[in-house]
């Protein structure tokens, strides 16, 4: 109840309650803390995570780098590191936008490098990924490890 014992409103508020003061507007018209820039800036963009034992890997999408796509594994002491050397891009085309653009397994990364569609592994101690597909006019996506076989799969696209 208020002061004067009547029903609460937004003019006569509970006993104590602070008056809301903002001016009423219409929906879609109140203005917004959240900018454009913050939405569309350099902003980096974080997907795709997956574990492999003790290490944690992710996408990051770096403005910086031209939205360059960075394979990042943090490791069970919090080291950070770039897995992917600059000029490689790990981004699938496949079906045009995209789909899960790398795998780990025991260590062993294999990621698709969107400039060329091909894929890559990268191996455990190892700086510099090899390419494990020929050149061509494949994307491949979606990459899983079969450990039963010992294999590394993946969609195919041909785009002959």
């Amino acid at each position: 109840m208020t002061d004067d014992g009547s029903a609460p409103t937004a003019e006569r508020p509970l006993t104590g309650d602070p008056v809301d003061t903002r001016p009423r507007l219409p929906y879609g018209s109140w203005p917004s803390p959240i900018r454009i820039d913050d939405l569309l800036g350099d902003t980096v963009r974080l997907g795709e995570p997956w574990i492999d034992g003790d290490e944690t890997y992710w996408i990051e999408g770096r403005p910086a780098e031209a939205g360059r796509s960075v394979l990042v594994r943090r490791a069970v002491d919090g080291t950070l590191t770039d897995m992917t050397p600059a000029p490689f891009d790990v981004r699938s085309r496949v079906h045009e936008y995209g789909g899960g653009s790398y795998t780990v397994a025991g260590g062993t990364v294999v990621f698709s490098n969107r400039t060329d569609g091909r894929l890559y592994r990268l191996d455990p101690g190892v700086v510099e990924p090899q390419p494990i597909t020929p050149e061509g006019p494949y994307r491949y996506a979606d990459l899983r490890f079969d450990p039963g076989r010992r294999r590394f799969l993946a969609v195919r696209e041909d785009h002959n």
